[in-house]
């Protein structure tokens, strides 16, 4: 194949405030922790149905797990509602009852119909129908999109040469109030991470800012390696960096080992 999706795992080494070693296809894309900012309670999204649904609406006396995908997303986004499902089938809430899931579409071509194919397919993994009532698959308007993706720290970009998107994964976890208490990684999310994360969201706390490993989808054309070399170059980068770090925590621990013996 010419062209190939990939996703990489990119450690958020961070320098001056900025991602360390990162290379430029991707410096436009992360997903930072907004940490206590309010989600705009009335923004106007379409549900699955295709109805007008006010965002207030769908958060109220609960916390929410909120992802932002595509629904046409070849890989990454896929792996984040699986990682999300799995969650939710392992932790011992009830989603509807005790907490309730958005997820919103930032690309702004997807239709509602779109959204309730993919409700329907997590609908039967799942293996019930009523709890998923509570699950919300949302699109919307560029306008609506980029608000809500900017409020809690979403960001992505299209490609232009593949015709997809390139962003990070991970979920991020609202007050019943509608503020961001939360930020989870990747594409695996623990139980006892969600668990907690759900306990402190449903309680109104907010989390201090944590490490960020992001995951990333992006794409690139394998005859040129451009995107492929800059990775490589990164996790060469971090790597070297981590080895460094832990060499000098031994030293300095040997060190210290060593002075205390000849006192």
């Amino acid at each position: 194949m010419l062209r190939a999706a990939r996703w990489m795992l990119i450690t958020g080494v961070l320098v001056s405030g900025q991602p360390f070693g990162r290379p430029p296809a991707l410096r436009n894309i992360g997903l930072d922790q907004h940490l206590d900012a309010q989600v705009p309670l009335d923004l106007v999204f379409k549900d699955e149905s295709g109805r007008d649904v006010r965002l207030g609406d769908l958060i109220r006396d609960k916390p929410v797990i909120l992802s932002l995908v595509y629904y046409q997303c070849p890989m990454l986004c896929n792996m984040v509602l699986n990682g999300e499902l799995h969650a939710m089938r392992n932790i011992p809430f009830e989603l509807g009852h005790d907490y309730d899931a958005i997820t919103v579409s930032f690309d702004p071509t997807e239709t509602p119909k779109l959204a309730a194919d993919k409700k329907a397919t997590y609908t039967e993994r799942f293996g019930r129908t009523e709890p998923m009532k509570s699950w919300h698959f949302l699109t919307g308007s560029e306008t609506e999109i980029h608000a809500l993706a900017s409020t809690v720290g979403f960001r992505y970009a299209w490609d232009d040469v593949t015709k997809q998107w390139a962003h990070a994964s991970g979920l991020i976890l609202l007050t019943p109030a509608g503020k961001v208490s939360r930020y989870i990684y990747g594409i695996e999310y623990p139980k006892q991470d969600v668990r907690l994360a759900l306990v402190e969201a449903s309680e109104g706390k907010i989390a201090r800012a944590s490490d960020q490993i992001l995951l990333f989808c992006y794409h690139y054309d394998p005859t040129t390696g451009k995107y492929g070399l800059a990775i490589l170059n990164t996790l060469r980068a971090a790597g070297s960096a981590t080895v460094i770090a832990l060499g000098a925590f031994v030293f300095t621990m040997l060190r210290r080992d060593f002075r205390g013996r000849n006192i």
